[in-house]
This record gives structure tokens, sequence and C-alpha cells, in this order.
């Protein structure tokens, strides 16, 4: 598929915004439905726009795979069978794949990539510390996040791939990682810890902590430290070089960034103050999707002014509709005054969240909703349903 054009006008819909862009970053608070979320705009995105499709995610939830059909999936892309469409009665014009991220998969791969040397490289996948902390240390989750989209980006095997971030306080980590990642290459504490180990005279000043931390430690694993740190230093400039590559794909006009929220208070306090984080970064913004939505009717005053006669009218309606449904008719008016109780109660909150939503509406330029389902989403199925909430 060719390449696609940014859109010279702001986009009115998370279809034409999604064309508009190669990469789509889904983030959010937890228990949102952002991952869910993700796997819809790929799969809708895979319906609509055709070409190759690429849902990756970060997050260690496995509701992907059960969603998108596959038994299970990591690093290597792994394609949605066409059956899977089949089952779900629609044709897609393209192809969509999934992969889930793999720590120590992806930064042995970093290794070999900027290692300068073969026994360098031998060195550091070989280090004790390299193999017991490669995914743990500072960053590193969030870092390899980001350097895997640049790396899939780079290849151009996807027009488009979307991806699903951690709970949106990780994503902010996942944002920074590359800006974090190149700081600590060049990080006091660093030079600290390796100096004694590239010099056998260490100064006044650091004996007193290495010999704290000897004590404590233990001298061989500080040696671990040391010579991981000095073999890191080996990719510095691979490293910093990378980083800038990859902050700066984050964002470029082919890259979005699509909000999920639901209306609850903290989720939209959340979503807030992340949206403002990516405009201090200048980061484009390009939707945001609002999960588990009332339906706008409600919020109609004739659904009220009906639910108002259903109360006041309770008894009279009652004596006709209980021979109907062959039920005592006091019951039924009790029935009737619930229903129209709920619904007055249900109109409260719907006029609240129109008028959250009306103040979001200015925040990113598309803003989508969806209702709560009546069921969790476990097949492709689903995901092509809520796509068809979020979409248009």
């Amino acid at each position: 598929m060719p390449a696609r054009a940014p859109s010279a006008t702001a986009p009115h819909s998370l279809d034409a915004l999604v064309a508009s862009k190669e990469i789509v970053i889904a983030c959010g608070s937890g228990g949102v439905g952002k991952t869910t979320t993700a796997a819809a705009i790929g799969a809708s995105a895979a319906v609509s726009h055709g070409g190759r499709v690429l849902v990756l995610t970060v997050d260690p939830a496995r509701r992907l795979a059960d969603a998108l059909g596959l038994p299970g999936f990591g690093n290597d892309a792994r394609r949605v069978p066409p059956g899977a469409f089949t089952a779900a009665g629609v044709e897609p014009r393209g192809e969509l794949w999934a992969a889930m991220l793999d720590t120590k998969q992806s930064w042995d791969a970093l290794v070999h990539r900027h290692a300068p040397d073969a026994e360098t490289e031998a060195r550091i996948l070989d280090n004790p510390l390299y193999q017991n902390v490669a995914g743990k240390f500072v960053q590193s989750h969030d870092y390899v996040a980001v350097e895997r989209l640049y790396e899939l980006h780079r290849e151009g095997r996807f027009d488009l791939i979307v991806v699903d971030t951690p709970p949106t306080r990780n994503a902010v980590d996942f944002i920074e990682a590359p800006r974090r990642m190149a700081e600590l290459f060049s990080s006091r504490l660093l030079r600290l810890l390796i100096a004694p180990y590239r010099s056998r005279v260490v100064n006044l000043a650091s004996r007193p902590f290495y010999q704290v931390a000897d004590r404590i430690l233990g001298s061989e694993f500080l040696s671990d430290v040391a010579e991981f740190f000095i073999l890191f230093q080996t990719m510095y400039s691979g490293f910093v070089e990378r980083a800038r590559s990859v902050e700066a794909l984050l964002g470029d006009r082919r890259t979005t960034f699509v909000v999920v929220s639901t209306l609850e208070a903290a989720p939209v306090h959340e979503a807030e103050l992340f949206i403002e984080l990516l405009r201090a970064k200048h980061f484009h913004v390009g939707g945001l999707v609002l999960n588990r939505v009332l339906p706008s009717y409600l919020a109609d005053p004739a659904v009220a002014e009906a639910a108002a006669k259903m109360v006041s009218g309770a008894a009279a309606v009652s004596e006709v509709i209980s021979p109907l449904v062959r039920a005592d008719a006091a019951q039924v008016a009790r029935v009737l005054t619930e229903i129209g109780e709920t619904c007055r109660n249900l109109q409260v909150v719907a006029k609240a969240e129109a008028a959250q939503r009306d103040e979001l509406s200015g925040l990113p330029e598309v803003v989508a909703s969806a209702p709560e389902l009546d069921a969790d989403i476990h097949d492709l199925g689903g995901l092509l349903r809520l796509g068809k909430l979020i979409w248009s």
C-alpha cells in the first residue's frame, strides 16, 4: 500500500486520523480498555484501509492474544489468521499482525547491533549482571519498547503500527525512556562506579564509598557491575544516537497519540495531565477515546419527559398492561415506577458526561466514545464491533 500523506486539515474521525499516520500510540490509565481499544483500532484499519497493520503491545497482559485468537506471541510478529475475519463475517482489505515485547530478546538484539566487535558482544552477553538484570535495570523495559517500535518502523514491513502502552504513569516512562537512557550513559553515578576499575588509582574521595560497598555487596559483585557498564560504554555513541532517533520518531508528523479513558474522575484527570505532558513535548495528540459512556439519547429532554410520565402514570398504565403480561397490577406499577426513576437518574449522569465530553473535546483533534458493552470482548468479532463504534 502506498505511503499515506498527512491530511492538510484536521481529521474529524479516528478513521481519517489513522489513515494519515504510520504510528498510533494508545495510552491511558489502567482499567479503561486501552489494550482492547488499541487492538480495535488496528483491526478496523486492516479492514478499511488495507495494507499490513501491526498491533504491538508492551503491556504484559495477555488479553490481546486471546481477543485476536492467537495462542501466544512474542517479539516476532504473527499474522492473525484470515479465518478469524471470515468467522467475524468480514473480508479485510489488508492484513492484521500482532507482537508482544520480549525484553530480554530485544536487549540481546540491541547489544548485537551496537557492540563494536564480536568479542565485546560476547562479553556483554556473558556478563552475570547482564544475564540477571538486563530486562530490569533503570528504564530498560521502556527504552527497549520504543527501540523495538523504531526498528519495526524502520524495517518498513508494516503500513501502520498501533502500540498498546502500559498504564499512564508507565507510559510517561515509555516516552521519556530514550532521553533517560542517554542520560544514564553520561551520569555521575556511572562514572563513580566504573572509575576505579578503569584505573588502579582510587582517589581519596571515592575510597570510602568503595570500602562500604565492598563490605555490603562484595567486591565480585562490584566488579561485575563495573565490567557491565564499562562494556556498555563501548556502545555509548550508538545508543545515544539511536535514542535521539527514537525520540524524534515519537515527535514525527507520522506519529500520533490516542489517549483512552472513561469519564470517571480519576481516569479523566490522568488523561488531561497526560495530554498536557504530550503537548509540552510537542508530540501530536490526535485522539481521545472515551469508553463505557452512557448512550447520548439519555440526555434528550424528551426522554426525561417520557420517564416522568411513566412514573406519574404508572398506576393507570399498569391497569392496561397487567392483563397483557398476566401480572398483578400493583407489581407492574412498581416496575414501571422503578424503570422511570432509573431512567431519570441515568439522565443526570448522562448530562454530566456530556458536559465532561464537551470540556475534553477541545484537547485532541478527534473525540470518540463507546458505550458499556453487553459482554467482555474475547474475539476478533468483538474488537471489530468496538472499532465500528469509535471509528467514524
